[in-house]
């Protein structure tokens, strides 16, 4: 990070790895400002984000793979639920193979306020990508995805080796 750079190849994966430190931060900055607007926390932000991202893959999230994506406990997942419910920017669907098992979807409302908020964004990403070639995007769209996979992997590592916090006594 903070050593010299002296081949082109030593600059460009520094320039790199700022722009993606930035991108990050830029990004997040963005989240918060969509979450401040519609009363959403950070949590709030990453559960949206989560259920967009599984209904986008076509496997609709359930309530226990939400709550292991953020690291959070049944119950607070079900106040997560909850809230978001109440507020319009999710719904709960019975699986129709399953009954049992609950699937969360984006609702119209809350998606409604999202594409209000990020089409201009999506706008100006429209513009980038197509200053590229399709060989091009190939070769971003396999560096973003192992670069995402390793980030994954680097936090999974670290909620790994955290250790857990003090347990109330019962009783």
């Amino acid at each position: 990070m903070y050593r010299r750079r002296d081949t082109r190849r030593e600059q460009l994966v520094a320039e790199i790895t700022n722009n993606l430190r930035r991108y990050a931060v830029d990004a997040q900055q963005v989240g918060h400002a969509f979450a401040n607007l519609h009363g959403l926390n950070p949590t709030d932000l990453q559960a949206l984000i989560a259920v967009m991202d599984a209904e986008l893959l076509g496997d609709p999230i359930t309530p226990g793979r939400l709550g292991e994506q953020l690291n959070l406990s049944s119950g607070s997942v079900t106040a997560l639920i909850d809230r978001l419910e109440r507020a319009g920017h999710i719904r709960r669907d019975r699986d129709t193979v399953d009954r049992r098992k609950v699937l969360l979807h984006y609702a119209d409302q809350g998606a409604a306020l999202a594409m209000e908020f990020f089409q201009p964004l999506g706008a100006r990403t429209d513009t980038v990508m197509a200053r590229f070639a399709e060989d091009e995007l190939e070769i971003v769209h396999r560096f973003m995805a192992e670069m995402s996979e390793s980030l994954r992997g680097h936090r999974d590592a670290v909620r790994a080796a955290r250790p857990e916090p003090p347990r109330r006594p019962t009783g």
